[in-house]
Parts: C-alpha cells; sequence; structure tokens
C-alpha cells in the first residue's frame, strides 16, 4: 500500500472498531481485507491496530 493510502486505511479500520466494537479483532480484520480487498501481508499489523483501539474504547468507557 502507498504511505497515503495506507493510513486512510488505518483511520477508516479505526473508525469502524469504534463503530461496531467486535468481539475478535481478528476475524474483523479478515473480513475487513476481504471486503475492501486490501493487499496480503498487513493482517498482524491491522489485527494490532484494532485491540489498541478496542483497548482505548475500553479504557475511556470504564
Amino acid at each position: 500500500m502507498a504511505k497515503h493510502s495506507q493510513n486512510e486505511v488505518k483511520e477508516s479500520l479505526k473508525e469502524l472498531t469504534r463503530i461496531f466494537q467486535p468481539k475478535d479483532p481478528r476475524k474483523f480484520v479478515k473480513d475487513y481485507i476481504r471486503k475492501y480487498r486490501i493487499t496480503g501481508g498487513y493482517e498482524d499489523e491491522l489485527t494490532s491496530l484494532v485491540v489498541d483501539e478496542m483497548g482505548r474504547i475500553n479504557s475511556s468507557v470504564g
């Protein structure tokens, strides 16, 4: 992914994480990659992004 589009993907994924608050981050990322046809090799990075975002959401709620 190009630098600009990579940031767009990350921001989009963060926003979707805030909206849907997935129970299974890995499955959520796999579905996201399949739906938006993201190039392979980014699954681990995007999964950790979702986990971090969920941690932020949970810490701000509690």
